[in-house]
Formats: C-alpha cells, structure tokens, sequence
C-alpha cells in the first residue's frame, strides 16, 4: 500500500502538518514524490511513523527520536519489545492506582478498613516503577539485582511520614546544591553540607551506606545523561559539583 500525506495522517491519526514537519526535519522522509509534487509513502514509512507515534507516547523528543531510529544499530522488533515493557509498567502502574482507588471507596462507604499504609501503597509503587523505566538497567548492572530489590522494597515499607520526608530532603538537595554551586568551591562548607544531606536521602532508600558507593553514584550522575539533566536543572555543571563535592565527603578527593 501508499499513502498520500493525508490518506497516512488519517489512518495514523496525526495531521498533513505533523507530517510535512518530520519532513522538513528529516525524522519521516516519503518513499518517493508523484509527478504532481504529492508525497508517498510506502510500507517502510508507515513502519517509521508507528515507532514515532510510540516514542511519542513515551515522551521521548523528536531530536532523540531521529538519532534513536537512523542509527545503524537500530533494531525495530527489539524497539518493539522494550515498547511493550514500558507500556506493561504503566498499565501495572495504573491498575495498582485503579486498585487503590477501589478500595478507598469501599473504605468511605465503611464496607472495608483500610489501613494508613494501604492508602499510600499504590503512590510509593509508582515511584519505584518510574525509577525502574528511567534507570532500573543501569542501576541493577551496577549494584546488582539483590541491592536494587532490597531498596525497593525499604521504599514499600516506608511509613507516609518517611516518605514525605525523603521528599522534602530531595527537594533541599537541589536547594542547596545550587547555593553550594554559586559559591564555586565543592570543598567549602555549604558544599559539603550537600552531600551530607544527600547521604541522609540516600538512607531512605539504600539498604546500607558506604562511601564507595555514594562515590560511584555521584560519578553516574555526571555520566549519565538523564541523571545529569536532573540536577543540571537550574545551571548547567551542577551534576560535576555535586560529583566533586561528594569525592571529597567520601573521601576519593
């Protein structure tokens, strides 16, 4: 089959404008142009779209897009496959939420008790499954499957007052790692306070501390490229001073 610009646009649900632009920016070049000027686009185009259209959905950039499906090493069913595990997180995330929600309706209407911890079982399940769809490989490569799990499940058992307090020593992290980096110097006092601080956060979720660790954390976070655009939020080179400032609490500085 071919497809004209807006006989794809009506099958794929998008419009002849989204399709002239990844034209124009080279993400979805037609098959071929019709002696009349149209576009055409055939079976490897239509192919094209629907792994746009899914990296869409996941809230992937089209910049990223283009470089993710023009690479050479490129593997459409194996794109597939990680597809179809990212939207089974979700579905379980939003069946978990669904779940919750059942039964805080059954508690309203005194059909059921539930318990303080139940109520906020499906938000703190949430968290560790977005964790898991940004940086679960990387993280279980790098301290194995038993310390990863281990941390899950300290997340599971947390009451909601330790979690709003993570939380709130997450966002005070940030806070200060930006006062910290105005300074300039990852060994003044301010600096080193954001480590300390970012040690006490990481006591809600790891199992046990050790400064190797902390060490090697703070040295993905600059290698990285989502942990990095985390904490280089506010000013670009926040990730590096916080990666400094941490070899030198732990001493590999």
């Amino acid at each position: 089959m071919e497809y004209t610009v807006q006989q794809l646009a009506k099958l794929a649900g998008v419009t002849s404008r989204t399709l002239r632009y990844y034209d124009e920016i080279g993400l979805l070049k037609p098959a071929r142009a019709h002696a009349s000027g149209y576009r055409i686009y055939g079976s490897k185009e239509v192919d094209q779209l629907q792994q746009i259209l899914f990296y869409r959905e996941l809230g992937v950039d089209l910049e990223t897009i283009k470089q993710i499906i023009t690479s050479p090493s490129f593997d459409d069913v194996q794109a597939l496959k990680q597809h179809r595990e990212k939207l089974l997180a979700e579905r379980r995330r939003l069946e978990a939420l669904i779940a919750n929600v059942e039964k805080t309706i059954l508690a309203k209407e005194g059909r059921i008790i539930m318990s303080d911890k139940e109520k906020f079982e499906a938000f703190k399940q949430q968290l560790i499954d977005e964790n898991e769809r940004k940086y679960g490989k990387e993280i279980r490569e790098k301290y194995g499957d038993e310390q990863v799990n281990k941390s899950n499940e300290k997340v599971k058992n947390m009451t909601q007052a330790q979690y709003e307090e993570a939380t709130k020593l997450g966002e005070e992290v940030l806070r200060v790692l930006h006062e910290a980096f105005l300074t300039g110097d990852p060994a003044g006092e301010l600096a080193q306070k954001v480590a300390e601080l970012h040690r006490q956060w990481l006591g809600y979720f790891w199992d046990h501390y050790s400064r190797e660790a902390h060490a090697g954390l703070a040295q993905m976070y600059v290698d990285d490229e989502r942990f990095k655009a985390y904490y280089d939020q506010k000013q670009s080179g926040m990730a590096e001073f916080l990666r400094d400032a941490i070899f030198i609490y732990t001493g590999k500085k």
